[in-house]
């Protein structure tokens, strides 16, 4: 399967949320849209609609918008999809601040863990034990990021324990994904040494799910 032309980035997402007159984290949405195409997909035009939704307008400003929010959808949906695993969250680069990126990677949390929020019951049990404790690690990542904006540029460990965090958080969006698409020939299962070595134990303050609390 090929994968789109990486020059797609947060930048230009954000760039188009400009255009629109808003300041809404594009993060949160990519979320949403990765949690959406990894339970039941999300048509072009239904994610297009979501995304004017989250604009507050009825359709793109410009047709460069439009070609952007739809190359989001494929892109996501091509990188999930890979056997290569090249899928990456929507953050925003090392260009921005630590602690802007620390509250992007938090933002696409709660946009994931929104989404998920309506996955029903029955199908939830249908899941392995691993992918429960991923999506609980991605629960307390969210948690762990509330102070975000303390995270400090001069400090090599923050920024260290931040790329831990957003590669395990996109491992879980790939282990959610491999479970929901079964025999799905371009995926490969994320084997347990693909997992961040170490789980989430003392990354930027966030416990791992066997902590007392």
């Amino acid at each position: 399967m090929a994968i789109i032309n990486d020059t797609f980035d947060f930048s230009l997402v954000a760039d188009q949320f400009l255009v629109h007159g808003s300041l809404n984290n594009p993060s949160f949405l990519d979320g949403q849209l990765v949690a959406a195409l990894a339970m039941d997909d999300i048509s072009a035009e239904d994610w297009l609609s979501r995304v004017c939704a989250a604009l507050g307008v009825e359709q793109p400003a410009t047709r460069e918008a439009g070609e952007v929010f739809l190359s989001w959808r494929t892109r996501n949906q091509e990188r999930l999809a890979a056997s290569e695993m090249s899928f990456e969250p929507l953050l925003p680069d090392d260009m921005y601040s630590l602690a802007e990126r620390g509250q992007s990677l938090r933002e696409w949390t709660l946009g994931f863990q929104e989404e998920l929020a309506g996955v029903d019951g029955e199908v939830r049990k249908g899941w392995s034990q691993a992918l429960r404790d991923a999506l609980s690690d991605v629960e307390a990542i969210s948690s762990g990021l509330a102070n975000a904006e303390d995270l400090d540029d001069d400090n090599a460990e923050d920024e260290a324990d931040l790329f831990a965090l957003a590669d395990h958080v996109r491992m879980a969006a790939l282990l959610l994904y491999t479970e929901q698409h079964p025999g799905n020939p371009d995926v490969e299962k994320p084997s347990d040494d693909q997992l961040p070595e170490g789980g989430l134990e003392g990354s930027l303050g966030v416990s791992s799910r066997n902590d007392t609390h």
